[in-house]
């Protein structure tokens, strides 16, 4: 290793520690016994261009251990990407480029938000998949369209989460060769040295799981790290993890290899003494332009690379000119179809359906017009419906197939999703059964989070499933999705209602999820594109002002339907309202709101098969709502619908009890 490279590693340490020092927050352990290894990747191998973050056929970069943020800011600042000393100096305060775990659309360079532990691993692996499929879809002899690395960077508590043992089973039986691990391993967690909690051979389970194990005794040694990364890319069958043995808190005589480096500033002596031990001789958050041109060395051969790349897609603009037009199309996510003046999509069955096979009536609709769909289920495509017809499955001999077999890993399958949204030209989908969602929330919260328009196909959504009894019977599920901020949930009512969830989940920028049934659901006349609006009016009242508003979502709109009817020979005068996504009724206007829920009603009834919970906004201090606020039992649906009270007798006995208040 060079002088001015030790000097730019001790850089990357220095610029960190005072980042979080005049924060007064943050977790300087990680940056300053990682910083060889970011500048290993940053300094020497990664193919970038600061100037133009988005560049297509950039290589990936991921900082699992995102509480190590000011590792990445540091690089990204001292690389040129838009990240300015400023920037730095404003780490964690309100309103900077530099929060506490970095945020992707938020800072310049950041591939992915981190922080919950392990999911930069499955991120990494969904981006990993990405540029298998891409590659092979558009890859052409002597035209290298797609061809790029994934590197992720792990401490120790990455590796104790199991959504990290789900990612890696996966990705070495895809055998995803061009996906390299950095593990930074110092034996270090918040509660002191993890021999107490983690003592597994992590060298041995990813040799297991089909990975390439390659150890680096010494992570300060940078031409070890980098020959490590040579020795990665050289297997083309398996994903590689590079075990660098590190110290937290390097360079810091007070911190080094001890827990109170991990979480805490240094404190002003103890950062003075790192700035001695590793003979900084500058002021505080100066750096030396030769550490900013050290840096440069590596991106201007990224930049390079991108006008190389640029030239060679001018000739294949011109040698394959549909393939490229297809690539465009991919990478912009650009399909021009009206869904709303296509008749054959909102075409019902007509007849009694399951809003599971509506789903997959409408998937294979989208897929039609939409060839870069890709996505499979936790091993149930068959009964979630979530296969594309037609379409072969991914696998490492066939990377062009679009289906795909996630396995039993739903929080895995989840961040997977993310990471392939991220790289870009793919727009994923996975599936599972609805009380699994519990699974996977962490990752679907992230989705949400980062705005990624990842579709969630989330079946058996109630005590519909019956005899499998109430450890698959969701309960309070419906509530948990819901309280996410920018997650769209749908649980629509029939075919039609099915056909606005698709509409609404391709062409929103943030997650939707789809809460579909097990058992068989009517069709109505008046459902439709109304159901775009998230609530609307299905069976209005007979006069302009109904005597009482019975609401549901799903499968229970059909007992409002049938209690309307009895209300109406009793000469009660109801409205009937479906409400399959309150988060996008609720961005209609005020006006439109009034005119399906107008205030001036208050006997209302709301039937739901789930958690009351939420329904008390729509239902007043005067409503009803009947609901399932317990765990439901092993019986067939139509004896637990009876048995748990969702039933017509129950919103009619409902309705004329706040009719009569």
């Amino acid at each position: 290793m060079k002088p001015i490279e030790q000097k730019t590693v001790n850089a990357i340490r220095i610029l960190a520690a005072e980042g979080v020092q005049k924060a007064n927050s943050g977790h300087p352990g990680l940056p300053m016994g990682a910083a060889p290894l970011a500048y290993s990747v940053f300094g020497r191998t990664l193919k970038h261009n600061p100037k133009d973050s988005s560049f297509a056929d950039r290589d990936r970069f991921i900082l699992s251990a995102g509480h190590g943020s000011m590792l990445l800011y540091s690089v990204l600042h001292l690389c040129g990407y838009n990240v300015t000393m400023d920037d730095i100096k404003s780490f964690r305060q309100w309103g900077s480029k530099t929060p506490g775990h970095p945020e992707y659309g938020h800072t310049d360079g950041v591939e992915t938000t981190t922080g919950p532990l392990g999911q930069g691993v499955a991120n990494a692996v969904g981006m990993a998949i990405a540029e298998t499929h891409l590659a092979a879809k558009f890859n052409k002899p002597g035209f290298p369209v797609v061809d790029h690395y994934t590197y992720v960077l792990v401490g120790d508590g990455c590796l104790q989460e199991g959504i990290e043992h789900e990612a890696i089973s996966l990705a070495g039986t895809l055998k995803l060769g061009k996906l390299i691990m950095l593990y930074d391993k110092n034996d270090i967690t918040i509660e002191g040295d993890i021999n107490v909690t983690f003592s597994e051979d992590v060298g041995a389970r990813h040799a297991a799981c089909g990975w390439q194990v390659i150890n680096v005794a010494d992570g300060t040694d940078v031409d070890a790290v980098c020959a490590a990364i040579e020795q990665a890319k050289a297997e083309t069958e398996k994903p590689s993890i590079i075990i660098c043995r590190t110290q937290i808190g390097y360079g810091c005589p007070a911190k080094q290899g001890k827990a109170s480096a991990h979480g805490e500033p240094l404190g002003a002596e103890n950062l003075a003494e790192a700035k001695k031990n590793l003979g900084w001789e500058y002021g505080e958050f100066e750096i030396p332009q030769d550490v900013y041109d050290c840096m440069a060395e590596n991106a201007a051969k990224g930049a390079e690379a991108q006008n190389a790349w640029n030239a060679m897609m001018d000739k294949y603009a011109a040698e394959y000119p549909a393939e490229y037009a297809e690539y465009q199309q991919w990478m912009n996510r650009e399909f021009p179809v009206d869904l709303l003046e296509k008749d054959e999509f909102w075409q019902s069955a007509g007849k009694p359906n399951a809003t599971r096979a509506s789903s997959g009536t409408m998937l294979n609709r989208i897929a039609a017009y939409q060839p870069n769909l890709f996505g499979g289920s936790a091993d149930l495509a068959p009964s979630n419906k979530s296969l594309m017809n037609g379409r072969e499955y991914y696998s490492p001999e066939n990377r062009e197939g679009s289906n795909f077999h996630f396995g039993i890993r739903e929080h895995a399958m989840a961040a997977i999703c993310n990471g392939l949204y991220l790289h870009g030209g793919v727009t994923p989908y996975c599936a599972t059964f609805f009380v699994f969602s519990d699974y996977m929330k962490n990752a679907m919260r992230m989705s949400a989070l980062m705005k990624l328009p990842v579709i969630y196909i989330l079946t058996h959504d109630s005590i519909g499933v019956g005899e499998d009894g109430p450890t698959h019977e969701p309960i309070e599920h419906l509530a948990s999705l819901r309280s996410i901020p920018g997650l769209t949930v749908y649980r629509p009512a029939d075919d039609k209602e099915t056909a606005a969830a698709y509409c609404a989940a391709v062409t929103r920028k943030s997650p939707t999820a789809l809460i579909l049934t097990r058992q068989n659901l009517p069709q109505y006349e008046n459902s439709g594109k109304d159901a775009l609006k998230g609530a609307y009016i299905l069976k209005d009242s007979k006069n302009a002002t109904p005597e009482v508003i019975l609401m549901a979502s799903g499968s229970e709109v059909e007992q409002i339907f049938k209690a309307s009817e009895v209300l109406a020979e009793e000469g009660i005068d109801a409205r009937v309202v479906s409400m399959p996504s309150w988060e996008v009724f609720e961005e209609q206007s005020d006006e439109y709101k009034e005119s399906v829920l107008p205030k001036n009603v208050r006997a209302r009834v709301a039937l739901e098969a789930a958690s009351s919970f939420g329904w008390g906004k729509y239902v007043g201090f005067d409503g009803e709502i009947i609901s399932i606020d317990h765990f439901g039992a092993s019986a067939p649906a139509s004896i637990l619908f009876k048995e748990f009270g969702i039933t017509v007798e129950n919103v009619v006995a409902a309705a004329k009890k706040v009719v009569n208040k």
